[in-house]
């Protein structure tokens, strides 16, 4: 009777472990749980990264979509770059920019804001999120941001990239160039490739937090108060990026094709995946790795680190249960 008593006291206190779970990681201070936080300490990272790494982002998707069914126009990542300042200069580099920089802020804010409300759940009693539950924890933030932000700010810089390299470009600027793509496609022309934005952002943000959630739980071990300079936090954020470019860029490149303003040609991502296998190769699934390597690295470091700073001055002046 005892141990049915204990047992029936135990479960009627379930409900209120999220909170303790919260309160437990405040104190231990091994992460931000409150999603309020997250949220504005995701802007403020995604604006600053975007706007250090974009070139990278300019020459990977500029690679990706010069098919090689056609005879392809660059030659390696340097010609690319040469050819794009000679015919249009520096800022060439960063065509694009604007709709990706609008995207960027919020993006990250879903992103981290979604991942600490899943996480607050997903914590065990004493604070610690498990490396696992970490995987679904990211794999719910990739979705929520591919949904909300990621698939229309992704269809529109592609189609700004895509469109600067055609003899005659019709996009002048960010407010322009999305008016003449809902005028001539409706909302709907800022959607395309969604199926392939929520496998790739999904498998994107399982991958990094899972990696770097390994990683964090690997250098703390028994002692969560153990500090993580910003250099350790870089380190293992590029780490994270690593392995989502070698995980899912196959992904990436199919929404890319399915975002470019040749989408047309595809009925459908099986569609766009089954004709890049039958014409260009196995290979094809893999162009850009390196621009997207190089970019993603640094991403995904810089994210981090400015996140986890942001954080720390976050819980000094905002005081939360």
């Amino acid at each position: 009777m005892r141990e049915g008593a204990d047992r029936a006291a135990s479960m009627s206190a379930q409900p209120a472990v999220p909170r303790a779970v919260a309160a437990a990681a405040a104190t231990t201070g091994t992460k931000l749980t409150h999603p309020g936080k997250a949220i504005l300490a995701g802007g403020i990272a995604g604006g600053i990264e975007i706007c250090i790494t974009f070139p990278t982002e300019y020459v990977k998707t500029q690679l990706q979509l010069d098919e090689r069914a056609n005879p392809p126009r660059y030659r390696s990542i340097g010609h690319c770059v040469r050819l794009t300042i000679q015919e249009h200069g520096v800022k060439g580099l960063y065509r694009g920019l604007s709709s990706l920089l609008y995207g960027s802020i919020p993006k990250s804010a879903v992103r981290f804001g979604m991942f600490e409300f899943l996480s607050n759940i997903a914590k065990d009693s004493s604070g610690k999120l498990d490396n696992k539950r970490s995987l679904l924890c990211g794999l719910g933030a990739g979705v929520a941001e591919a949904v909300l932000v990621v698939c229309p700010m992704e269809t529109i810089k592609v189609k700004f990239i895509h469109d600067q390299s055609s003899l005659n470009p019709k996009y002048k600027g960010f407010f322009q160039g999305v008016r003449e793509i809902v005028r001539e496609q409706g909302l709907r022309g800022t959607y395309q490739g969604l199926t392939a934005t929520v496998l790739k952002q999904g498998s994107n943000q399982a991958i990094r937090f899972y990696v770097m959630t390994s990683l964090r739980n690997w250098y703390l071990g028994d002692n969560p108060h153990r500090k993580m300079n910003p250099f350790i936090t870089a380190a293992f954020g590029a780490t994270a990026g690593a392995a989502s470019v070698f995980g899912n860029t196959p992904l990436d490149v199919i929404k890319t094709r399915m975002q470019g303003l040749e989408a047309h040609k595809y009925k459908n991502t099986l569609d766009c995946a089954y004709q890049i296998l039958k014409k260009e190769g196995l290979l094809a699934f893999y162009k850009g790795t390196v621009p997207r390597l190089g970019r993603v690295c640094l991403d995904v470091a810089i994210v981090f680190v400015i996140y986890e700073e942001v954080v720390n001055v976050l819980n000094k002046v905002w005081k939360t249960a």
